[in-house]
């Protein structure tokens, strides 16, 4: 088989549920070795997508190959070269976490040699200590999910699937799976395509961030090009009453590209902060509306998310 350009590579992948939409004419180039992030909110079409990629979900139109495999003629080749963590753990709680893994590697073909050097590879990322040895069935939340990471990882396969992959992980566990990912891909070369709804996440571990929403991609590019693509700064302003009146007199100065009303505060988005701020603090003392607070603050991907979907994917 000649290699290919690409170790993702689908075209118009559409889904339906009962007459919606789920994923909607969806197409995507992941080159090998890339980190890729699907970034949206619950139910934009998120993990229909991945579920189609790994195989368990058959798209209703498109076509698409993982590795240069057929998405439907290979299926049976694409589940051994790759590895999945979806958000539902697929665990046997009557297992001990060991005796999980171990089936795990058996299954991937590796030796009983294999299999222990991956175990004592991937403890301190399990770091469950002596309930490695017990049942799965008394683990928590978060254990149960870097339980399943492991297991996702543990034949090293060539591309790695991770669906909302840190969501019930408190913060030090959160940074140990980061940790983690950041390291498979940079010394194994492993291509890991993940979704979250986590900005931060999606910033920090993403080489390429798709916006996802409503089942369309509306937004693909780097973190940092996506955060340049907006090109203006943001106040945030909160204002002690009569936000509609403040909002409308901001909106009227020319300096002034847009405001957003989010909450009790307002997103004022201009091509010149120091400028604005000035021109917005007369404007509402002339209309003795009191100012809470002001602030400046760089760019994040909500402030993408919304100026491509109109909506907040996380609100302050």
């Amino acid at each position: 088989m000649l290699k290919q350009p690409y170790a993702i590579e689908v075209n118009n992948l559409t889904k339906e549920f009962q007459g919606k939409l789920a994923v909607d004419n969806i197409s995507l180039q992941i080159k090998e070795g890339e980190i890729y992030s699907f970034l949206g909110p619950n139910g934009a079409g998120k993990s229909t997508t991945i579920k189609m990629l790994i195989t368990l979900l058959q798209a209703d139109s498109g076509q698409g190959n993982i590795q240069g495999y057929d998405l439907l003629k290979d299926t049976d080749t694409i589940r051994l070269l790759i590895g999945v963590a979806l958000q539902e753990a697929s665990l046997d709680e009557a297992q001990t976490g060991l005796q999980f893994l171990k089936l795990q590697g058996r299954l991937y073909g590796l030796t009983k040699d294999q299999i222990q050097q991956r175990i004592q590879e991937l403890t301190p990322l399990i770091d469950i200590g002596d309930a490695l040895g017990k049942p799965i069935k008394t683990y928590s939340g978060g254990m149960k999910r870097r339980l399943d990471l492991a297991a996702s990882i543990i034949h090293n396969p060539k591309i790695l699937f991770l669906d909302e992959p840190t969501t019930g992980l408190d913060p030090i566990n959160r940074s140990k799976v980061w940790t983690e990912i950041k390291r498979l891909n940079q010394e194994l070369g492993m291509t890991i395509f993940l979704t979250t709804q986590y900005l931060e996440e999606a910033d920090q571990l993403a080489n390429r961030v798709g916006i996802i929403c409503d089942g369309r991609i509306v937004a693909e590019d780097t973190p940092e090009e996506l955060k340049k693509s907006i090109g203006e700064d943001l106040i945030i302003l909160h204002v002690r009453s009569k936000t509609a009146q403040a909002k409308k007199i901001i909106s009227a100065l020319p300096v002034v590209s847009k405001v957003e009303e989010v909450k009790d505060k307002l997103v004022i988005s201009t091509k010149s902060s120091s400028e604005a701020i000035g021109q917005v603090t007369q404007s509402l003392n002339k209309h003795n509306l009191d100012i809470v607070t002001l602030t400046m603050r760089e760019t994040t991907l909500d402030d993408v998310f919304l100026a491509v979907t109109g909506n907040y994917l996380e609100t302050e």
